[in-house]
């Protein structure tokens, strides 16, 4: 069964051009204009992964209202921002409200389809976790990659899909510095240093929010990051 992707994006033309060209790549597109419609679509069925633009329509910041509607109905689901919008500020705006990648316009057709295809890799590999894997257990941390839970002191800690995997990265081997090549390189992310270290801050606020001592992720300066061992 082909894997559905929604657009969202106020650009008619734009809109209709990403769309025909998933369906050339061999997916279903589901392409919406507004926030208000592609959330009353997304309540009856969740896409498979969503790429949305920041405005939309009268909204200047509608993407950004959709991304945290949509990032509460699935912890999960790989969000990606396609914008115009290359500010800094931006970036790290739909990063820490949950997207899995944030891309400008100019970027190029195989480009996306790369990046999309790197987000489905990643669905994939937690679907098939050999059985030795399927669960991680490092002191008060306990991953689950079957179920795809993280918990922190028996409470769940909801993590996006490139948040979980950054968690495994680290965990996977305590005491071991990762540094940011290896952390895109475990979760399938092509971007820069800064990016990076937005996931990692975005983690860390979130295992702090579950337990305000946590302390569990070392920054090692100039060289990466390490789970205490």
């Amino acid at each position: 069964m082909a894997r559905r992707i929604a657009i969202v994006e106020d650009d008619a033309a734009i809109r209709a051009n990403y769309a025909e060209a998933l369906k050339r790549h061999g997916y279903e597109g589901s392409a919406y204009a507004a926030r208000r419609e592609a959330m009353e679509a997304f309540r009856l069925r969740l896409p498979d992964l969503a790429i949305i633009d920041i405005g939309l329509g009268d909204e200047p910041e509608g993407g950004f209202a959709l991304c945290r509607d949509l990032r509460a109905l699935s912890p999960q689901l790989p969000i990606v921002f396609l914008t115009a919008r290359d500010s800094d500020f931006d970036v790290v705006s739909g990063l820490r409200l949950g997207a899995d990648d944030y891309l400008t316009k100019g970027v190029s057709l195989p480009h996306l389809m790369a990046r999309i295809g790197a987000l489905f890799r990643r669905v994939d590999a937690l679907a098939e976790a050999k059985p030795v894997e399927e669960r991680i257990v490092r002191g008060e941390l306990e991953l689950d990659l079957k179920r795809f839970s993280a918990r922190w002191r028996g409470g769940r800690v909801e993590l996006t899909l490139t948040e979980f995997w950054i968690v495994h990265s680290l965990a996977r081997h305590p005491g071991h510095v990762k540094n940011r090549d290896q952390l895109m390189r475990d979760a399938e992310l092509v971007v820069d240093d800064a990016t990076v270290t937005s996931h990692v801050k975005r983690v860390r606020a979130k295992f702090l929010a579950a337990d305000p001592a946590f302390d569990a992720i070392e920054t090692a300066y100039g060289l990466g990051y390490r789970w205490k061992s």
